[in-house]
């Protein structure tokens, strides 16, 4: 299947789908006319990644769940090196939220300090 039609499939962006292959996330071949051509399997390994980054990975996170992305990701349960992934990205989510959270309580205290 070509690019657009692998995008339909998986409300993936063309340019998102291009990302993914230059990250070696996904793989085409291409045709004699240079576009690309992708696997059925793909559709299956692009909606595992979105859901991955979904969830709030990054796709540097996802390369350590590349030899599970072609299965149903959803149900099966995570391996330790995906779960250490995952915990990981937790941490640094609740850090900038704990430091977003301070900045906004800085504010708005500064804010009732010059309200009369």
């Amino acid at each position: 299947m070509r690019i657009g039609e692998l995008a339909r499939a998986t409300g993936a962006t063309p340019r998102a789908l291009r990302h993914y292959e230059q990250a070696g996330l996904i793989s085409a071949d291409r045709a004699h006319n240079g576009y690309r051509e992708y696997p059925d399997g793909a559709v299956q390994r692009v909606r595992n990644i979105r859901h991955l980054l979904d969830a709030g990975l990054t796709l540097e996170d996802v390369r350590c769940f590349l030899p599970c992305l072609d299965g149903d990701l959803t149900s099966a349960p995570p391996g330790p090196a995906g779960l250490r992934v995952a915990r990981n990205r937790l941490a640094v989510l609740e850090a900038r939220i704990a430091a977003q959270t301070e900045v906004r309580d800085r504010l708005a205290h500064a804010l009732r300090d010059l309200e009369p």
